[in-house]
């Protein structure tokens, strides 16, 4: 299994601050694991609707999207910062 947490308006509009699943073997990457995601439903589509503003930190480190899962035990998924 693996937690996922969410972050400000990716909790809000999935409805929840984290969860553990179990990722099928065909979730390689950080990108599979959004694409995997948007199909759990409507929620996570919405959420998810854009991947490439997306940020993702895997044990507390931001990674690329291209960046294999491996072992992570915390999988972060963030909106983008915004500046000011």
């Amino acid at each position: 299994m693996t937690k996922l947490v969410y972050f400000a308006w990716v909790r809000e509009r999935i409805g929840k601050g984290e969860e553990e699943i179990a990722l099928p073997s065909s979730v390689v990457t950080v990108s599979d694991l959004l694409s995997h995601l948007k199909t759990l439903g409507e929620e996570y589509e919405t959420a998810l609707q854009f991947p490439d503003v997306i940020r993702v930190a895997l044990d507390q480190e931001h990674v690329e999207h291209d960046e294999p899962i491996g072992g992570a035990r915390e999988i972060g998924i963030f909106p983008p910062m915004t500046g000011g």
